[in-house]
């Protein structure tokens, strides 16, 4: 293997860091051309490290990277965008936590997947400068589990295949992955009826660009009910309950 071989250079968004050794980190981070990847950089816990400030955890950073035999290793790092106002507010830092899990349980190691690459730096940016979140963490949602394979089907009964009618008794079922028309989803004991406005704004969510959801209005009772039923069918999903879902709720039950 010859030097150009041994280098490659990648953007990278940190997922999270773990302390290695007395002054390395092992990082995880999401790339567009390597996915997942953990690399190791070492010596940034010390002060003087010139690439310590270049790979804190959100950050999109230019690295030059050296294959390893364990791990690779970053040699040069150089910050492309640090979404800096993620760190300056408690909020903003537990949601850009939940995205890192997200895209964390969604991936495998070494998997590209370029357009989920291309989603997180925008959700971040979004984040960053979006005063009402909410949508940001939804568009985000959504657009993970179409991307990863786990698309909820919002549009046609999962049983029978017919096209729902814009009726209240339309139902939703983790384990069927959707929507169940009032025939097939009234008896299941896994559906529970999904509100006509929390379907219609799951679908718009779904199926526009961000430019046009970013101003959805919505009322406070559909905006809980749209959260809980992503949560719920990503938890289904995972088989795991999210560590960065604790803290947000922790964080509202403080405010």
């Amino acid at each position: 293997m010859n030097k150009q071989e041994r280098l490659y250079r990648t953007d990278a968004i940190v997922l999270r860091r773990t302390d290695f050794g007395e002054a390395d980190r092992l990082l995880t981070v999401f790339t567009a051309e390597h996915g997942k990847v953990r690399l190791l950089a070492k010596g940034v816990r010390k002060t003087a490290s010139r690439k310590a400030g270049h790979v804190e955890l959100f950050m999109l950073t230019n690295m030059l990277v050296a294959r390893g035999r364990t791990w690779d290793i970053v040699s040069q790092a150089e910050i492309v965008e640090a979404y800096r106002d993620l760190r300056e507010n408690l909020d903003r830092t537990s949601q850009a936590y939940y995205l890192a899990e997200l895209v964390d349980r969604f991936t495998e190691e070494h998997d590209p997947n370029a357009p989920l690459f291309e989603l997180l730096a925008l959700t971040l940016a979004h984040l960053s400068h979006t005063d009402d979140t909410f949508i940001a963490l939804r568009f985000f949602e959504l657009h993970l589990l179409s991307l990863t394979g786990y698309q909820p089907q919002l549009r046609f009964c999962v049983t029978c295949q017919e096209a729902l009618e814009p009726v209240e008794n339309n139902y939703f079922s983790f384990v069927a992955g959707g929507t169940l028309c009032p025939s097939h989803g009234q008896n299941r004991p896994d559906a529970e009826i999904i509100p006509l406005p929390v379907l219609k704004v799951l679908r718009y969510i779904q199926s526009e660009p961000w430019e046009k959801v970013a101003n959805l209005q919505l009322t406070p009772v559909t905006r809980t009910q749209i959260e809980q039923l992503l949560l719920g069918y990503i938890t289904f999903v995972l088989e795991r309950q999210l560590k960065s879902v604790d803290f947000i709720r922790k964080l509202r039950r403080m405010q």
